[in-house]
């Protein structure tokens, strides 16, 4: 069984080829583990497997929500990587039971490894503004 945080970065990785291709999941799930190397034998991670099918699931609530804390950004000009582990944390923190701490240090270690520092902070800004809507306590930012 994979780490939780290798599975936020295989759902990242299936989620980035489902928003580009707009394939049904289960043929992006295909894609994505058939590219592997053979030698990693990556089973079929559960995990992964729901934060990517609760996300496109829940996809126009999540953008939605995202959109209304993302000043001045649009969805479809957003960077590919941050609107996708902007959606992944969302759906996690909202629906998954995962507490909101964790998910947004998890979502700013995915933008810090997948994208840049500009990245991270913007990441950052938009799940705690989303995080504080939900008349939570705030996150603490790392």
């Amino acid at each position: 069984m994979p780490s939780r945080r290798r599975s936020r970065q295989r759902a990242l990785q299936i989620l980035f080829l489902w928003d580009s291709r707009r394939q049904p999941l289960d043929e992006v799930f295909d894609a994505y583990f058939d590219s592997l190397y053979s030698e990693e034998h990556p089973g079929r991670d559960a995990f992964a497997a729901d934060l990517v099918r609760g996300a496109v699931e829940h996809l126009s609530e999540l953008d939605e929500r995202i959109t209304k804390h993302a000043e001045h950004w649009r969805m479809e000009r957003m960077p590919a990587v941050d609107r996708n582990i902007l959606r992944l944390a969302v759906y996690e923190m909202t629906r998954g039971g995962t507490p909101a701490a964790v998910t947004i240090d998890e979502a700013l270690e995915l933008a810090r490894k997948f994208s840049g520092e500009e990245s991270v902070q913007f990441v950052n800004g938009v799940l705690d503004a989303i995080h504080r809507e939900a008349g939570e306590t705030p996150a603490v930012p790392k």
